[in-house]
């Protein structure tokens, strides 16, 4: 049997719609696989942007920890020459309460400049991070 003219209209009709669906599906997949790329774009480009900022971060909290390692060796030191002037000070006080109460007489007691100008000893190498 020969197909009639409106079958055969029908099916190419059919064809046509087949046609257009699959070019539909086609470009709807081209659009998703455009869409999908882009997405992996942009996040590729976020971690490289956090790679970054990360990087940055780990610089700026090496240059804080030197800093306060070296803030903390100069705190020690001007502590350890706190108290070395405060050693002084009592030396210096318990020798003026000698003098004032008169006992130099008795005892001898001979002072010079020298005694009282002596360099203040505590360094950054011998108090590096000790209280």
């Amino acid at each position: 049997m020969v197909p009639s003219g409106s079958e055969e209209d029908l099916h190419q009709l059919m064809d046509q719609r087949k046609r257009k669906r699959m070019e539909s599906n086609r470009e709807s997949a081209r659009r998703s696989r455009m869409r999908k790329q882009k997405r992996l774009d942009d996040l590729m480009a976020q971690v490289t942007q956090l790679a970054n900022d990360n990087n940055q971060i780990l610089t700026s909290i090496t240059f804080t920890t030197q800093h306060y390692m070296n803030m903390e060796a100069e705190n020690s030191v001007l502590r350890a020459q706190m108290m070395e002037l405060s050693q002084r000070l009592d030396s210096l006080n318990e020798i003026l309460h000698f003098l004032n109460n008169g006992a130099y007489e008795t005892q001898g007691f001979e002072t010079s400049d020298e005694s009282f100008n002596q360099p203040i000893m505590a360094s950054a190498q011998d108090m590096m991070f000790g209280y």
